[in-house]
């Protein structure tokens, strides 16, 4: 009933900016919390940043440089990364929190795009 699709993401030099896009989609009654979370090779996946109607927030690694935001009207959430390292090198992934206009309420994946910095 809902789906969850992230694009944006490619082949980056380090210093450069991608946005990634995740965009909802189906029965939606209500986006309440949208999370950007990244796994790279032999590594746990962790969150990188998060925003709900109270606000946002960022892992470390990332505050300054990310910035995470959304388009109530499109279903969309987005992930501008800027100043761009080696290190930011992994699969990024969303979660949404989606009340159905069934009044159901639970988290969604997408399918993760890869975002590759490197000279």
């Amino acid at each position: 009933q809902v789906q969850l699709v992230e694009s944006g993401g490619g082949l980056v030099q380090p210093g450069g900016s991608l946005t990634l896009s995740c965009a909802a989609s189906g029965s939606i009654f209500s986006i309440n919390a949208v999370d950007w979370y990244r796994q790279a090779p032999g590594k746990q996946r962790e969150v990188v940043a998060g925003i709900t109607s109270g606000g946002t927030n960022y892992a470390d690694s990332v505050k300054g440089r990310f910035t995470i935001s959304r388009d109530n009207a499109k279903n969309t959430a987005y992930l501008q990364m800027n100043s761009l390292k080696p290190e930011d090198t992994a699969v990024y992934s969303c979660n949404a929190v989606i009340t159905t206009r069934s009044f159901v309420s639970r988290g969604y994946w997408g399918q993760g795009t890869q975002v590759t910095v490197s000279s």
